[in-house]
C-alpha cells in the first residue's frame, strides 16, 4: 500500500466469537490497522506500547485493530485459542482478530509482525511501518513514529514520517 490508499475493507473474527470490520469504525478519527501474533518475540517486545498508544489515544478517536495471519497450523502458538490467552494476559484493549484464509494480510501487502497501516478519518493511509525505533527497550526510544504520526493526523497535518521500515518476523505464509 502507498501513502493515501484506501483502507481495505474486512470482517474478521475477533477473539471474543463476534465479527468485527473496518465499516465498525466509520465514527472513528483514525483506525490503526496493526499485522500480529503472539509468538514473534518483536510483536512480544511491542505489546505494551500497543496497548498504552490505544489508551493514549481512544478519547480522541483513535482505534486499533490487530489482525493475526499466521499459518496456525504450523505455528499453533498463533491458533485463536492462543490469542484468547494472550490478549486475557496482556489486557489488550483493541479488537484481535483472526485472518486465517490470509487474505486480509494480503491485499495489505503485509510482511512483518508488527506492521502499522494508519488511515485517517476518510480512511487514506497516512502512515505505514514500525510503531517506533527501539523494540528492545521502550526506554531507549528516540522516534515514536507511531505517536508522531497519530498527533500530525489529529491535528489536520500530514505526519513528518510516513513510512518506516517494518520491523519484525515475517507473517508465516500457508
Amino acid at each position: 500500500m502507498n501513502i493515501g490508499d484506501s483502507a481495505i475493507p474486512f470482517n474478521l473474527p475477533n477473539i471474543d466469537g463476534s465479527m468485527v470490520s473496518l465499516e465498525q469504525y466509520a465514527d472513528k478519527a483514525g483506525v490503526a490497522v496493526i499485522f500480529s501474533c503472539n509468538h514473534c518475540p518483536y510483536v512480544q517486545a511491542w505489546e505494551n506500547r500497543m496497548v498504552a498508544i490505544q489508551a493514549d489515544y481512544a478519547e480522541r478517536g483513535i482505534q486499533f485493530v490487530a489482525i493475526n495471519a499466521n499459518d496456525a497450523e504450523k505455528y499453533p502458538a498463533d491458533n485463536m485459542e492462543a490469542m484468547q490467552q494472550r490478549a486475557a494476559d496482556k489486557a489488550f484493549n483493541f479488537p484481535y482478530l483472526r485472518d486465517d484464509s490470509q487474505e486480509i494480510a494480503r491485499a495489505y501487502d503485509a510482511e512483518r509482525t508488527p506492521e502499522v497501516f494508519l488511515f485517517d478519518e476518510d480512511r487514506k493511509l497516512v502512515y505505514h511501518g514500525a510503531i517506533d525505533d527501539n523494540y528492545e527497550n521502550p526506554d531507549a526510544v528516540e522516534d515514536h513514529y507511531l505517536r508522531a504520526a497519530l498527533d500530525a493526523m489529529l491535528g489536520g497535518e500530514q505526519p513528518g514520517t510516513q513510512m518506516t521500515p517494518p520491523v519484525g518476523c515475517s507473517i508465516k505464509w500457508r
